[in-house]
């Protein structure tokens, strides 16, 4: 910031309309900017300032002017002239070079701040469903409509065809099946709160004091309670005590990890052990499976319940990210569930001889190969290793491969839903060279899973493309299912979401 302010200040000394401003106003000034920024950079060049940047630009200066508390407000104006590349225009007197180049140093450190802001300060303390604090996310954001959803797969078809689709990266704050699953806390607020309840009664003696005082606080227990729901791993048994005290261990790492991003409690800089201590107690006796445990009994029951639909919820992403305009990346170990925490639990070795084991047992139906229905029910029953996660990614990739320019340049084309469950379905085509892909993703699925029974669709249908007239034809027989490998029996369009979805 001081480099930056005196190199501001510098130029705006080159010009005598300009040189009244001190250094220290001037630090202040884009103080106040940087902090009210609202992305994490523009991307003013040597054309300037599109329309976009200056949107944000605009907006910053905006703020920062009324909350300034000096007299002169003029300097904001130079600011904003700097920013969006105006003050380089004939007849200012001002380089133009020197003045973008003025700009792009700017840019250079709002992305940092906005990262340390957001992501590594207010992330870790706003905790009302953490699975939306995500690194590129807005925790205000409870997602977006299926039709808002098509609208910006649709620009992103247009505008970066072949930008990144990622879900997982080694700086996410989740894994990426560990956000699906908390997701679902979103579809079942009472359910949630009754549990959340119970387990705070549960866990009331574990809350440890501070001189005299109740230590833990609530806020926090609460980003616990969520950040074991979500990493809880599918095949840990609260029976097992010596698996149940390493996942333990993991958590209090994550845990004490918030404390000093969250800077509220503790910091890096300046940590309170006596106040960690308690958080490592806490989480170490809540999950203490040695002895008998009401609270582990809950969770456990819990986790049960929502097994499914997770799953369901995770397929459902994986699917839409291989499929959904761009380059879908997996990240390393995220071929199978990933429930991990934080970094640097997110980067803990991949266990690789593992996915070997199951890349060869699933050979059999990799490519193309039909697809029993008795092989689908043994995927979902030893699903708690991820097999169904990797058998989907191993299948898609495979379509991929055999239709390239499908993927890479096909348009986007959203779906019809009718029927009594039409919203809870996204569905989607990718079309090229007189060929289709369809996508029909299950979504809010948590309250249609009840009592283990699978999901009755009954009137739903998806209305499949029917131009150009040989994507489709009325009897259906050019349509293939390509997880199960076999032609779809498809007796009209729109098509049953139930016979769509029937065999995975």
């Amino acid at each position: 910031m001081n480099v930056l302010a005196r190199a501001f200040h510098a130029r705006a000394r080159s010009q005598w309309r300009s040189r009244e401003w001190t250094l220290n106003g001037m630090r202040r000034a884009l103080d106040e900017i940087i902090a009210r920024f609202p992305v994490y950079r523009t991307y003013v060049g040597d054309a300037g300032a599109a329309p976009e940047d200056r949107r944000y630009i605009d907006w910053a200066v905006a703020q920062a002017k009324k909350h300034w508390s000096g007299a002169d407000r003029s300097i904001f104006d130079y600011i904003h002239g700097v920013l969006t590349g105006d003050l380089a225009a004939r007849g200012t007197g001002f380089n133009r070079a020197a003045v973008l180049r003025l700009a792009m140093k700017f840019q250079q450190l709002t992305g940092p701040v906005m990262a340390k802001g957001a992501e590594d300060t207010a992330f870790y303390r706003y905790a009302r469903l953490i699975a939306l604090n995500e690194v590129g996310g807005d925790p205000r954001r409870f997602g977006l409509s299926v039709a808002a959803f098509h609208h910006s797969c649709e620009a992103r078809a247009k505008r970066f065809p072949q930008a990144m689709l990622a879900s997982t990266t080694h700086d996410t704050k989740r894994g990426e099946d560990a956000r699906a699953r908390l997701a679902l806390l979103s579809e079942i607020p009472r359910e949630w709160e009754t549990h959340l309840a119970r387990w705070a009664r549960f866990n009331r003696r574990r809350r440890g004091e501070i001189d005299g005082e109740p230590a833990l606080d609530r806020n926090d227990e609460y980003f616990f309670y969520q950040t074991v729901v979500g990493a809880w791993p599918p095949e840990l048994s609260a029976a097992a005590v010596d698996a149940v005290a390493q996942f333990a261990e993991r958590v209090a790492a994550t845990m004490i990890k918030m404390l000093r991003e969250a800077k509220e409690r503790s910091s890096w800089s300046n940590p309170n052990l006596d106040y960690e201590a308690v958080v490592a107690r806490f989480a170490a006796g809540a999950l203490d499976a040695a002895r008998p445990n009401p609270f582990l009994r809950d969770l456990e029951l819990f986790l049960a319940r929502l097994a499914r639909p997770s799953a369901v919820n995770s397929l459902a992403q994986t699917l839409i990210k291989l499929t959904a305009p761009g380059v879908p990346d997996t990240y390393q170990g995220a071929e199978l569930w990933d429930f991990s925490m934080v970094d640097p639990d997110n980067r803990r070795p991949v266990d690789w001889a593992r996915r070997a084991q199951l890349l060869a047992a699933l050979e059999p139906l990799a490519g193309g190969a039909p697809v029993s229905p008795a092989a689908f029910a043994e995927l979902a029953a030893q699903g708690r290793d991820g097999r169904e996660k990797f058998f989907l990614i191993r299948r898609v990739l495979a379509l991929r491969a055999a239709a390239p320019m499908l993927f890479a340049a096909g348009a986007y084309l959203p779906l019809a839903t009718q029927g009594r469950f039409a919203d809870r379905l996204c569905a989607f085509a990718r079309l090229a060279e007189g060929r289709a892909a369809v996508t029909v993703a299950p979504r809010l699925v948590a309250d249609l899973y009840r009592d283990g029974q699978a999901i009755d669709w009954g009137d739903t249908t998806v209305a499949l493309p029917s131009e150009p007239s040989d994507l489709a034809s009325s009897a259906g027989s050019s349509w293939r299912d390509a997880l199960a490998g076999r032609p779809l029996d498809l007796p009209a369009n729109p098509a049953p979401a139930a016979t769509l979805l029937a065999p995975f």
